[in-house]
């Protein structure tokens, strides 16, 4: 997992280059990563992006300020659910559910705030952990401000090496 301080130092990049180089050598590999969504160049959200080539929103900048009750934010930006569950769920479930023949290194590029909205997706990553066989290239935020639990339950985990990227 790939920890980083600051936003924009280069985990996206850096797993992506890691993707290109572990497809060129034949090695079977699946997930997502999420990309910075711009426009006249200010971020104005994040998209899930997966392995296969599927795009979907994760969240985008609000103009409005008052909260619904079924919406969730991060800052400036509200968390699309329904979107990052419909293309990352099915990923892990194929991780999770796969023979060993079958097994691939799984990309989780991220598990912060966003994604932790989302229960299914919480205990889908708990899953693939836990997996016999399955190796996860992922990245967590630095702790800042209140824990995420899932975040330092993997931190944690004996079976992860962790590498702070700055």
């Amino acid at each position: 997992f790939f920890p980083s301080l600051f936003l924009g130092v280069g985990k996206t990049t850096l797993i992506q280059k890691v993707i290109q180089a572990l497809k060129s050598s034949g090695i079977p590999i699946d997930g997502f990563y999420t990309e910075e969504v711009r426009e006249g160049g200010r971020r104005t959200g994040f998209d899930v992006v997966t392995l296969s080539g599927k795009r979907g929103p994760l969240s985008r900048v609000s103009s409005d300020s008052s909260t619904s009750r079924r919406e969730y934010r991060v800052g400036q930006y509200v968390v699309d659910l329904v979107s990052f569950e419909q293309l990352a769920l099915p990923l892990l479930r194929d991780v999770n559910h796969g023979s060993d023949a079958d097994k691939k290194i799984c990309v989780i590029d991220e598990i912060g705030k966003m994604e932790l909205f989302s229960q299914a997706f919480i205990q889908a990553v708990r899953q693939t952990l836990t997996g016999s066989g399955t190796v996860v290239l992922g990245t967590i935020p630095i702790p800042k401000g209140k824990p995420l639990d899932l975040v330092e339950e993997i931190r944690s985990r004996k079976d992860v090496k962790v590498f702070n990227v700055s």
